[in-house]
């Protein structure tokens, strides 16, 4: 339905920008048949989602990885190539292979993901957290002339690099426009109302994505916007949804649905397309925990097969998953072993392949827990 999302306008330099309605869309969402399973389908999916946190053994340090690749996947997305093992070396102040400045636009991902959840422990959703949240996300990156943690005050324009405003693909509405443009979106949020939880995500993420408020780094924020919300009104107790793996592997649906809500008003579709994308996301992350679950256990037995038995050992595995990247001086210093005992642990873990060392020297070894990154990195090589 045309004109349903909004409508585009003549500016009074030339080019027409989009002025997006306020939500709810009118008419109202139509529930169809398609839509009630869909919905049905992503709450239980949901649901088992956050029963993670009672069986999940190490819940934070599975989480803290976890968020690692979302920042890795949502800054892919936009065309980085930082990967997980690439972040892991920055982190340990070894030289990655990749751009450092794409690393450390990853690692503002996880801060400022980190940032937002310890706010929303005590305040609400709102424009002052988003833009605080944006600060964090492009300070000291390629964006950090880009007006961190301002809504712009230019216009910005979305199309492949080079493409001048004439040719974009799309305008969002005009800088006088955005401040009452998110003003709407932020009384939406708060606004009670019957739309199901769900669905009004997937309706405040197009529409943050419409009125594309920042300079840089909007996709990414857009993104982050799905956790803070689901966690803000208690649908998830801990962040363990990140849509951004469903979203990089379907990115040219992702960006035709969301032209196609502003061009047709499409809504239902979006709000679908978003549905399987809870689903998808909801159960990689089940699977995912179960393969660390049976890894974890797979090593035990492992040690004990090689009698490698001590305490200190089974210290050193709970140490792999925390930081699967160390070197023996840092093992010395958590496990409060010597240096020597250290060492000789390593060497073992070593021979029977658990770690495997990477820098190829005498000394300043590190060694990589190899199995343990495959199963979180899966999805964010580029290929």
């Amino acid at each position: 339905m045309i004109g349903r999302a909004g409508t585009y306008i003549n500016q009074p330099r030339g080019y027409k920008a989009f002025i997006p309605k306020s939500l709810p869309p009118e008419p109202h969402i139509q529930y169809d048949e398609d839509l009630q399973f869909s919905l049905s389908k992503a709450d239980r999916a949901l649901a088992r989602l956050d029963g993670l946190t009672t069986v999940l053994p190490n819940l934070e340090i599975f989480i803290a990885m976890y968020v690692k690749k979302e920042a890795i996947l949502s800054s892919q997305i936009e065309g980085t190539q930082a990967s997980l093992e690439g972040v892991l070396e920055f982190e340990a102040n070894l030289t990655p292979k990749e751009d450092v400045r794409e690393i450390k636009e990853v690692i503002n991902y996880v801060k400022a993901l980190n940032y937002g959840m310890e706010r929303l422990e005590k305040l609400p959703m709102s424009l002052r957290l988003i833009k605080e949240i944006h600060r964090i996300l492009i300070e000291r990156t390629r964006g950090n002339h880009k007006a961190p943690g301002e809504f712009r005050e230019s216009q910005n324009w979305i199309g492949p690099p080079g493409v001048s405003l004439s040719e974009a693909v799309f305008v969002p509405p005009p800088p006088d426009m955005v401040i009452p443009a998110m003003g709407e979106l932020e009384k939406f949020m708060h606004t009670k109302d019957n739309i199901p939880p769900l669905v009004k995500i997937a309706l405040i993420h197009a529409q943050f994505e419409t009125i594309h408020p920042f300079l840089d780094g909007n996709g990414r924020i857009g993104r982050l916007l799905i956790t803070f919300y689901l966690f803000w009104k208690e649908i998830l107790l801990s962040p363990l949804l990140y849509l951004s793996f469903y979203l990089k592997k379907h990115r040219n649906e992702y960006y035709d649905l969301l032209m196609r809500v502003r061009t047709e008003g499409a809504w239902e579709d979006w709000v679908k397309f978003f549905l399987k994308g809870i689903c998808e996301t909801s159960e990689e992350a089940i699977s995912t925990a179960r393969e660390i679950i049976v890894l974890k256990e797979n090593l035990i037995t492992k040690l004990h097969e090689n009698s490698i038995s001590s305490v200190y050992a089974i210290k050193l595995i709970d140490l792999l998953f925390d930081t699967p990247l160390v070197g023996v001086p840092y093992v010395t210093e958590k496990l409060n072993m010597s240096k020597q005992s250290a060492n000789e642990l390593v060497k073992r873990f070593e021979k029977i392949n658990v770690l495997r060392e990477i820098t190829g020297k005498q000394r300043y070894k590190r060694y990589i827990f190899r199995d343990y990154i495959e199963i979180i990195a899966r999805g964010t090589k580029n290929e």
